[in-house]
Protein backbone atom coordinates (compact mmCIF):
# COMPACT_ATOMS: atom_id res chain seq x y z
CA UNK A 1 0.00 0.00 0.00
CA UNK A 2 1.30 3.75 -0.85
CA UNK A 3 0.29 6.94 0.53
CA UNK A 4 -0.41 8.64 -2.80
CA UNK A 5 -1.12 12.65 -2.71
CA UNK A 6 -3.30 13.93 -5.05
CA UNK A 7 -3.37 17.99 -5.62
CA UNK A 8 -5.38 19.48 -7.90
CA UNK A 9 -6.97 23.01 -9.20
CA UNK A 10 -10.34 22.92 -10.79
CA UNK A 11 -12.74 26.02 -12.18
CA UNK A 12 -16.27 24.49 -12.89
CA UNK A 13 -15.83 21.30 -10.84
CA UNK A 14 -14.36 18.84 -14.01
CA UNK A 15 -11.15 18.52 -13.00
CA UNK A 16 -12.44 17.81 -9.35
CA UNK A 17 -14.51 14.94 -10.73
CA UNK A 18 -11.40 13.34 -12.73
CA UNK A 19 -9.14 13.94 -9.54
CA UNK A 20 -12.04 11.69 -7.70
CA UNK A 21 -12.06 9.46 -10.38
CA UNK A 22 -9.12 8.57 -9.93
CA UNK A 23 -8.47 8.59 -6.25
CA UNK A 24 -11.32 5.94 -6.57
CA UNK A 25 -9.27 3.83 -8.48
CA UNK A 26 -5.99 3.93 -6.43
CA UNK A 27 -8.08 3.11 -2.95
CA UNK A 28 -9.84 0.56 -4.95
CA UNK A 29 -6.25 -0.22 -5.96
CA UNK A 30 -5.44 -0.80 -2.17
CA UNK A 31 -3.53 2.66 -1.92
CA UNK A 32 -4.30 5.39 0.82
CA UNK A 33 -5.12 8.54 -0.92
CA UNK A 34 -5.69 12.24 -0.29
CA UNK A 35 -6.67 14.86 -2.19
CA UNK A 36 -5.67 18.68 -1.56
CA UNK A 37 -7.14 21.07 -3.63
CA UNK A 38 -4.15 23.89 -4.85
CA UNK A 39 -5.55 26.85 -2.50
CA UNK A 40 -5.32 24.62 0.62
CA UNK A 41 -1.82 23.17 -0.31
CA UNK A 42 -0.56 26.96 -0.47
CA UNK A 43 -2.68 28.29 2.58
CA UNK A 44 -2.02 25.33 5.06
CA UNK A 45 1.31 23.83 3.50
CA UNK A 46 1.61 19.52 2.73
CA UNK A 47 3.36 17.55 5.11
CA UNK A 48 5.43 16.03 2.23
CA UNK A 49 6.59 13.04 4.79
CA UNK A 50 3.21 11.11 4.65
CA UNK A 51 3.30 10.71 0.98
CA UNK A 52 4.83 8.21 -1.26
CA UNK A 53 3.98 9.47 -4.46
CA UNK A 54 2.50 13.18 -5.80
CA UNK A 55 0.12 13.16 -8.48
CA UNK A 56 -1.14 16.77 -9.83
CA UNK A 57 -3.96 17.19 -11.98
CA UNK A 58 -4.29 21.09 -13.56
CA UNK A 59 -6.84 22.21 -15.98
CA UNK A 60 -6.20 25.13 -18.71
CA UNK A 61 -8.33 28.06 -18.82
CA UNK A 62 -7.91 30.17 -22.00
CA UNK A 63 -4.34 28.98 -22.77
CA UNK A 64 -2.73 29.07 -19.48
CA UNK A 65 -2.77 27.29 -15.34
CA UNK A 66 -4.10 29.52 -12.62
CA UNK A 67 -1.57 31.46 -11.21
CA UNK A 68 -1.93 29.58 -8.00
CA UNK A 69 -0.94 26.17 -10.36
CA UNK A 70 2.74 27.61 -10.98
CA UNK A 71 3.04 29.34 -7.43
CA UNK A 72 2.07 26.10 -6.18
CA UNK A 73 5.01 24.24 -8.44
CA UNK A 74 7.72 27.21 -7.50
CA UNK A 75 7.05 27.11 -3.75
CA UNK A 76 7.26 23.41 -3.71
CA UNK A 77 9.23 22.11 -6.52
CA UNK A 78 12.29 20.68 -4.52
CA UNK A 79 9.84 18.76 -2.30
CA UNK A 80 8.04 17.59 -5.64
CA UNK A 81 11.07 16.54 -7.41
CA UNK A 82 11.90 14.29 -4.07
CA UNK A 83 9.31 12.47 -4.02
CA UNK A 84 8.29 10.14 -7.27
CA UNK A 85 6.09 12.18 -9.24
CA UNK A 86 3.46 12.80 -12.02
CA UNK A 87 1.03 15.52 -13.53
CA UNK A 88 -1.47 15.35 -16.05
CA UNK A 89 -3.37 18.53 -17.78
CA UNK A 90 -7.06 18.82 -18.77
CA UNK A 91 -8.05 21.02 -22.01
CA UNK A 92 -10.89 20.86 -24.84
CA UNK A 93 -7.74 20.82 -27.65
CA UNK A 94 -7.19 16.95 -26.17
CA UNK A 95 -9.76 16.23 -27.88
CA UNK A 96 -7.75 14.96 -30.92
CA UNK A 97 -5.37 12.61 -31.11
CA UNK A 98 -2.63 14.65 -31.63
CA UNK A 99 -3.07 16.93 -29.11
CA UNK A 100 -4.04 14.56 -26.45
CA UNK A 101 -0.39 13.70 -26.65
CA UNK A 102 2.84 15.48 -24.11
CA UNK A 103 4.40 16.35 -27.45
CA UNK A 104 1.23 17.96 -29.16
CA UNK A 105 -0.13 19.45 -26.84
CA UNK A 106 0.86 23.01 -26.86
CA UNK A 107 -0.25 23.90 -23.28
CA UNK A 108 1.83 20.85 -21.52
CA UNK A 109 4.58 22.19 -23.58
CA UNK A 110 4.44 25.67 -22.26
CA UNK A 111 4.19 24.26 -18.81
CA UNK A 112 7.46 22.66 -19.59
CA UNK A 113 8.87 25.64 -20.87
CA UNK A 114 7.97 27.68 -17.81
CA UNK A 115 7.87 25.51 -14.70
CA UNK A 116 10.86 25.03 -12.74
CA UNK A 117 9.87 21.26 -12.05
CA UNK A 118 10.00 18.83 -14.36
CA UNK A 119 7.38 15.60 -13.55
CA UNK A 120 8.67 12.78 -14.05
CA UNK A 121 4.90 11.16 -15.91
CA UNK A 122 2.76 13.16 -17.63
CA UNK A 123 -0.26 12.70 -19.36
CA UNK A 124 -3.20 15.13 -21.16
CA UNK A 125 -7.00 14.38 -21.11
CA UNK A 126 -9.53 15.86 -23.06
CA UNK A 127 -11.73 18.42 -21.00
CA UNK A 128 -15.30 19.37 -21.07
CA UNK A 129 -17.50 22.10 -22.67
CA UNK A 130 -20.33 22.89 -20.36
CA UNK A 131 -22.16 26.15 -22.30
CA UNK A 132 -25.43 26.18 -20.29
CA UNK A 133 -23.20 26.48 -16.85
CA UNK A 134 -20.61 29.22 -17.99
CA UNK A 135 -21.35 32.62 -17.80
CA UNK A 136 -22.16 34.93 -20.94
CA UNK A 137 -18.23 36.07 -21.33
CA UNK A 138 -16.96 32.42 -21.04
CA UNK A 139 -19.66 31.21 -23.29
CA UNK A 140 -18.36 33.66 -26.16
CA UNK A 141 -14.69 33.40 -25.81
CA UNK A 142 -15.41 29.82 -25.22
CA UNK A 143 -17.26 29.72 -28.80
CA UNK A 144 -14.73 31.72 -30.37
CA UNK A 145 -11.56 29.46 -29.77
CA UNK A 146 -13.96 26.32 -30.63
CA UNK A 147 -14.82 28.13 -34.16
CA UNK A 148 -11.06 28.54 -34.64
CA UNK A 149 -10.13 25.31 -33.93
CA UNK A 150 -13.46 23.52 -35.58
CA UNK A 151 -15.08 22.55 -32.34
CA UNK A 152 -18.84 22.60 -31.18
CA UNK A 153 -19.73 26.35 -30.76
CA UNK A 154 -24.02 25.29 -30.00
CA UNK A 155 -24.37 27.18 -26.88
CA UNK A 156 -26.76 24.88 -25.59
CA UNK A 157 -24.83 21.94 -25.77
CA UNK A 158 -22.70 20.30 -22.94
CA UNK A 159 -19.89 18.16 -24.10
CA UNK A 160 -17.85 15.94 -22.49
CA UNK A 161 -14.42 14.82 -24.41
CA UNK A 162 -12.92 12.79 -21.14
CA UNK A 163 -12.56 9.47 -21.79
CA UNK A 164 -13.88 8.36 -18.50
CA UNK A 165 -11.90 4.52 -19.01
CA UNK A 166 -8.36 6.44 -19.86
CA UNK A 167 -8.99 8.52 -16.60
CA UNK A 168 -9.58 4.80 -14.91
CA UNK A 169 -6.68 2.90 -16.61
CA UNK A 170 -4.41 6.30 -15.56
CA UNK A 171 -4.89 5.53 -12.22
CA UNK A 172 -3.66 1.99 -12.30
CA UNK A 173 -0.87 3.55 -13.81
CA UNK A 174 0.10 6.03 -11.33
CA UNK A 175 -0.39 2.76 -8.69
CA UNK A 176 2.34 1.00 -10.63
CA UNK A 177 4.44 3.89 -10.65
CA UNK A 178 3.81 4.66 -6.70
CA UNK A 179 4.67 0.96 -6.20
CA UNK A 180 7.60 0.69 -8.67
CA UNK A 181 9.28 3.69 -6.44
Amino acid sequence: MKNILIVYYSRMGHTARMVRTIADELEALGNTVTVMPVSEALREGVDWSKHDFVLCGFPVVYGTYHPNVYEFVRNNCTELDRKPNAMFNVTVVARTPFKATVEGNRYMQKFLERSPWRPRDLKCFAGKIDYPHLNLFDKKCIQLIMKITNGPTDPSMCIDFTDWEDVKQYAKHISELAHQA
